[in-house]
Formats: C-alpha cells, sequence, structure tokens
C-alpha cells in the first residue's frame, strides 16, 4: 500500500490497517487519531509531527522511524519494536509502551507524564529533558540511558536496572527507586 492510497482509506472512514506494509513512508504531521496498526511494518517511516492519539500500534515495527514532535496521547505501542526511531519532543501522555523495545530511542524533551513503560528495553536511549513524572518504569531496562534533567517525580522504577544511567540533575522527588525505596 502506498501513502495516498493509505490516506484515502483513512479519509473514507477505514481505521484498520493491522499488519499494513508501509516501509520508509512519509506521512508528516499526518492525521490518524484511532488507528489501527498492530503489527504495521513502520519501518524507516517519516512520521514527524502525526497525530497518533488513541492509535493501536501493538507489536508494530517502527525501527528508525522519526516520530519527532508527533501526539500520541494514550497510544498503544506493547511489544512494539521502535529500535533506533526519534520521538524527541512527542507527546506520549499516558501511552502504553510495555514490552516495547526502545534501544537507543531518541525521546529528548518528550512528554511521557503517566506513561506505562514497565518491561521496556530503553538501554541507551536518550531522555534527556524528558517528563516521566508518574511513569511506570517497573522491570525496565535502562543501562546507559541519559536521563540528565529528566522529570521522574512519583515515577515507579521498582525491579528497573539503572547501572550506568546519568542520572544528573533528574527529579526524584517521591520516586520508587529499584530497591524499593522511595526518594525524598
Amino acid at each position: 500500500m502506498d501513502t495516498q492510497e493509505f490516506l484515502q482509506q483513512y479519509a473514507a472512514g477505514e481505521r484498520n490497517f493491522s499488519r499494513v506494509n508501509l516501509v520508509h513512508v512519509c506521512l508528516t504531521n499526518a492525521k490518524l487519531v484511532g488507528a489501527h496498526l498492530t503489527g504495521a511494518h513502520l519501518v524507516g517511516a517519516d512520521l514527524r509531527g502525526v497525530d497518533l492519539t488513541n492509535a493501536h500500534l501493538e507489536q508494530a515495527k517502527l525501527n528508525q522511524a522519526c516520530l519527532a514532535d508527533a501526539e500520541m496521547i494514550e497510544v498503544c505501542l506493547i511489544s512494539a519494536e521502535m529500535v533506533g526511531a526519534d520521538l524527541s519532543g512527542a507527546d506520549l501522555t499516558k501511552a502504553n509502551l510495555s514490552g516495547a523495545d526502545l534501544r537507543g530511542v531518541k525521546l529528548g524533551g518528550a512528554d511521557l507524564k503517566g506513561a506505562n513503560l514497565s518491561k521496556t528495553d530503553l538501554r541507551g536511549a536518550d531522555l534527556r529533558g524528558a517528563d516521566l513524572s508518574g511513569a511506570d518504569l517497573q522491570e525496565a531496562q535502562l543501562e546507559g540511558a541519559d536521563l540528565d534533567g529528566a522529570y521522574l517525580e512519583s515515577a515507579d522504577l521498582r525491579g528497573a536496572a539503572i547501572a550506568g544511567t546519568t542520572l544528573k540533575g533528574t527529579g526524584l522527588a517521591s520516586t520508587r527507586m529499584p530497591d524499593g525505596s522511595v526518594h525524598a
């Protein structure tokens, strides 16, 4: 399916695009609210500024995709593969990314308030300046991640692996730490 056909079908009211192949597609600033892209292949896609609010992308492949400044409020990305994706400045408020592969992802300045990142692989991720307040990071793999200046107030890091993680300038008030303690 090409970009034009995909957008035409969406405009006509179609929402189910499960398992669609849109590798290297350009959908900048597209409005795809509520789209079902479960298992879709969007590797290398240009999705800058896209609106995927309430979209379903479970098990989607978004490796190397650019989602900078995307609106992804309450998006479902359970077990999605997003290695090396650029989500800088994206709004992922209350997004469900549990079990997702986010190794090396760029999330600098992203809004992840209340997001579910439990059991997510964030090794080597750039989370500088990200807002993770109230986020669930239980059992997340954060080894080598850069959280410099990130905001983690009331986040839950119980069971998270944080060896080699940069936490300089990070707001940790009321954060539940990996050992279960609460940071004052």
